[in-house]
């Protein structure tokens, strides 16, 4: 079982979102599964798991300092794919695809979003 139901991150342009989204998360074979009017839309593989809304109080969305949403990456070249496709798409590098010391297959890149939150996407197959 999934210790998660979902995972939610704010934005302050649900358009500019969509579309990153839907592109940087398409390198990894996500989908967008649902759009909630003009508030929010969810991406997942067939089901909603991750979701951008706009703040339901109407305040300002902000990104949470030291947090980090990871995504499975089926391949390093997806791992590659995504880094590449979300700063075509207005993201901005946090750590170019390589990898990661603290296991042997372990393979990452790192990117915020055009809101600032901060997402990854790690692939732990052995190289390619």
């Amino acid at each position: 079982m999934a210790i998660f139901t979902h995972i939610v991150v704010g934005t302050n342009d649900i358009g500019k979102a969509r579309t990153f989204y839907d592109k940087t998360l398409g390198a990894l074979g996500l989908k967008r599964v649902m759009d909630l009017h003009e508030n929010a839309s969810i991406w997942g593989a067939d089901a909603p798991e991750f979701m951008v809304t706009k703040p339901g109080n109407g305040q300002p969305c902000t990104f949470a300092n030291g947090g980090t949403i990871s995504f499975a990456a089926p391949s390093r070249a997806a791992v590659r794919a995504f880094h590449e496709t979300a700063l075509a798409n207005g993201g901005t590098d946090e750590g170019a695809p390589g990898p990661r010391s603290f296991t042997p297959t372990a393979y990452a890149a790192y990117v915020r979003d055009p809101d600032g939150n901060k997402i990854c996407t790690y692939c732990f197959a052995p190289g390619e």
